[in-house]
């Protein structure tokens, strides 16, 4: 009887695919495995196994599959089951899901390598073309495609090649290459040659005249007594010899090396009792409880400096006490870095961490550790890409700062919430998952006052430290008195001033990176734009550069106009590196430093600037929004927002609540330790009913007034949202496309559907981009909603002319 499996692949397909197996390979095969597969003319694949049975596919032939890549599963039946769920709520193919879980090292890549056939003899049959090639490896050994296409300078050579294979001038084979590496350490030990003590009296005598090779030996002994095994770097460094004296002594047969593998990254591994909670917090703790008896999502709503990771850390211990495992969720990788040291020393060596920072490598260890359930992964702290991970017996679910942007995936595909997912995951697991902030989403915060999710408060702050004094600094008024100095009015100075005389440190917020967002010619008011995309390019003075935020184009900074060539050049707006220099020449005598996507590039770019403020190096700290997330500074006594109007004015229904997250979010930075911290915030209207409820940190007010417009206009949490993306480098095809699509849709949906319309940035990357959104009512039912957009969808695409065009799917798109 014939057998068969059916795989998923790593390419935007929606279903899986059937492949025979023979029946060993059948019996041996377990879902989850991964198999090298041949799909299409050229290409090898790593496929995930799913299902293994009987019944041959009726509108193909299945391929043989090329061998199996593993003795055990790598993906358990959880994960399956949580990858379909991302595949059908977000509407996007299985094979991307899979692509995005798996660490890349996973993913073997193939390449097509060409050999001479040697018996061939006839070369007059073979065409020019041919013959180049067929030359070319009288020369070389081996070709790979990519080499016979820079011979031929042309991109379709596969039919060549092809001719060639017929007429047995060539032969070729897949090359699969494994691209994960384990880490081997370098180990020395004695040759048996000398095991016992006159032999090494001799080899002492033997070796007085190579007096470092001697040396060597001698350190050897020295390190051996303490019965550990010797390190090839700690012999080099403890007898000052360098690698090729150990090398010559391998060479004689004294030493031998030999290697161990490890992991590439380890925590200390002290354990220290968790810290008393407050009284606010051992009730919050035990309101959680009982919340998690009913139900298994609870929001905890507590103010910034709370303690919320306080009552999170005894959480985790009651969760590993019964021996499952727990997955703490952070939005930004510049969060890890403190969180890692606090739980650190509590849970010591339990903790493994995964975000894109890491190496792939890393991400592969981490990956096998979670999968074998070892006691160095039983708290995963990660960055959203973390619920792919192979969890086992997952307990509890931390979601910290759950209202940020962050958790959401916006490209590539798959676009999902980690949030959203994490509630998904947990189900699964038979787990609990909790929700942190202290300026919950609406949506959140609605799903816990309809009874959906079980709500905490912690109002205190921890050591009942006051909440920060917030002063509305009126910048319109400034000007006009003449006032501002730069970007900074009196007021503002006055009290960085103050704080700095106290041995105080000083936080401002700026949301633009680089030195200034538009530069534009006096005379003509030209400014240089990018040639991909609709946006002016923001100019970089530390490097003298023009630079594009979306596609990275970058050109340096030209002296004269490029439309009219006068050379009044000015710049206008303001970013985080002109607030840099503008405060070093207002206060020589401090330390400023800049955290921003400019000044965190490398693995530990967060670690350093993070390390150097909290070691008191850094005075002032300029930043854009990584500086607002749940970080913890103890001598921070003044924070300053530069422009709140920026956050306030953008297209978008959720523009309020976010300016008023992100804000309150900055403003917990001040004064957490000791005394009570000012926050000053510059904006042109201090009337604002944002500002306003910003200034009294009134939560309660702004979810109200946000909820009642949200009702009246018909967003979430009301009504779901489902945003459909064009994208084509031909304007006109995009345009066509997007109308007949807004008409199919509105066929069907009526007045729900919005559109269609061109985003703020209507072409990144010489694609031109088209928007439509579809409002579901709440008694609407959803799935039907995606079957009937699924077959539109599918309609769009059979239509020659639309084939081209990128259409994308994003299920909540916010």
């Amino acid at each position: 009887m014939p057998h068969f499996i059916n795989v998923i692949l790593p390419i935007p397909l929606h279903k899986t695919f059937t492949y025979s197996v023979t029946e060993a390979e059948a019996n041996f095969l377990e879902k989850g495995m991964r198999v090298a597969v041949s799909f299409g003319k050229t290409k090898m694949y790593t496929a995930l196994v799913v299902e293994i049975h009987t019944t041959a596919p009726t509108l193909y032939e299945a391929k043989d599959i090329h061998q199996i890549l593993d003795e055990k599963p790598i993906v358990n039946e959880q994960q399956l089951k949580h990858w379909q769920w991302i595949s059908n709520y977000y509407m996007c193919p299985l094979g991307d899901v899979f692509r995005a879980a798996l660490p890349s090292a996973f993913l073997l890549e193939s390449e097509t390598i060409i050999y001479k056939n040697e018996a061939f003899t006839d070369e007059s049959i073979l065409t020019d073309t041919e013959f180049l090639i067929f030359e070319a490896l009288q020369h070389q050994s081996q070709l790979t495609i990519h080499q016979v296409v820079d011979i031929l300078d042309k991109k379709k050579v596969m039919p060549i090649i092809n001719e060639l294979i017929k007429k047995s001038a060539i032969y070729i084979k897949e090359e699969i290459y494994e691209v994960y590496k384990p880490k081997l350490i370098k180990y020395v030990r004695m040759h048996p040659n000398y095991s016992n003590d006159a032999d090494l009296e001799n080899l002492l005598n033997e070796l007085s005249r190579a007096k470092k090779q001697r040396d060597a030996v001698l350190s050897f002994f020295q390190l051996s007594s303490s019965k550990k095994p010797i390190k090839a770097k700690d012999l080099e460094t403890n007898a000052n010899v360098s690698a090729s004296i150990l090398k010559a002594l391998v060479d004689k047969n004294i030493f031998e090396f030999y290697h161990l593998k490890t992991d590439r990254i380890n925590y200390k591994g002290e354990t220290n009792s968790l810290k008393e909670l407050n009284e606010f917090q051992q009730k919050a703790l035990e309101e959680i409880e009982t919340s998690f008896q009913e139900k298994d999502v609870v929001l905890l709503h507590g103010i910034t400096s709370s303690g919320k990771t306080e009552v999170y850390t005894k959480l985790i211990q009651n969760v590993l006490d019964s021996g499952r495992q727990v997955l703490f969720l952070l939005p930004e990788i510049a969060l890890t870095t403190q969180i890692i040291t606090r739980l650190q020393h509590y849970f010591g060596n339990q903790i493994s961490v995964f975000h894109s920072k890491y190496s792939m490598n890393e991400r592969v260890e981490v990956w096998n550790n979670v999968l074998e359930n070892k006691p160095k992964a039983q708290i995963i702290l990660g960055a959203r890409s973390s619920v792919f991970l192979p969890f086992n017996n997952l307990g509890l679910i931390v979601v910290d700062e759950e209202h940020e942007t962050s958790y959401k995936q916006f490209e590539p595909s798959p676009r999902y919430n980690a949030r959203d997912s994490a509630i998904v995951l947990a189900n699964i697991h038979k787990g609990k998952i909790l929700l942190g902030s202290a300026t919950p989403a609406l949506e959140s915060y609605f799903n816990a006052t309809q009874n959906k999710y079980g709500l905490v408060e912690l109002n205190r702050r921890f050591g009942n430290v006051q909440l920060p004094k917030i002063e509305l600094i009126d910048i319109k008024d400034k000007h006009k008195k003449k006032l501002m100095k730069g970007h900074f009015s009196d007021r503002m100075l006055q009290l960085i001033t103050e704080a700095l005389e106290q041995k105080e440190q000083v936080i401002l917020f700026q949301n633009r990176r680089g030195f200034s967002p538009v530069v534009e010619c006096n005379t003509c008011g030209n400014s240089p734009q990018c040639p991909n995309c609709d946006v002016s390019l923001t100019y970089h003075k530390y490097r003298n550069e023009l630079r594009c935020h979306y596609c990275h184009y970058q050109r340096a900074m030209p002296n004269s106009c490029g439309a009219c060539g006068s050379n009044t050049l000015d710049t206008k707006g303001f970013g985080t590196e002109q607030i840099e220099l503008e405060l070093k020449e207002l206060f020589p005598d401090n330390s400023i430093g800049r955290m921003d996507l400019d000044t965190t590039r490398g693995k530990f770019g967060y670690q350093k600037i993070i390390g150097a403020f909290e070691a008191h190096e850094i005075d002032v700290l300029v930043g854009t929004q990584m500086l607002s997330k749940g970080l913890d500074f103890e001598n921070v006594s003044l924070v300053g927002i530069l422009n709140a109007d920026s956050m306030l004015n953008f297209p978008d229904f959720r523009a309020h609540e976010r300016a008023y997250q992100l804000m309150v979010q900055v403003s917990g930075r001040a004064g957490r330790s000791k005394k009570q911290g000012n926050v000053a915030i510059q904006t042109f209207n201090p009337h604002h009913q944002i500002l306003q409820q910003v200034s009294t940190t009134n939560y309660a007010e702004m979810y109200k007034e946000q909820l009642n417009d949200r009702w009246q206009y018909h967003y979430p949490p009301y009504y779901r949202l489902i945003k459909i993306t064009l994208k084509h480098k031909d304007f006109i095809r995009v345009d066509n496309g997007i109308n007949w699509l807004f008409k199919s849709l509105q066929n069907v949906f009526g007045e729900h559907v919005l559109g269609p319309t061109a985003p703020a940035v209507a072409r990144v990357r010489n694609q031109y981009i088209k928007n439509l959104v579809i409002k579901i009512p709440p008694k609407q039912s959803l799935a039907k909603t995606k079957e009937q957009i699924a077959k539109i969808k599918n309609t769009f695409e059979a239509v020659k002319d639309f084939r081209p065009i990128r259409f994308i799917l994003d299920v909540d798109a916010y």
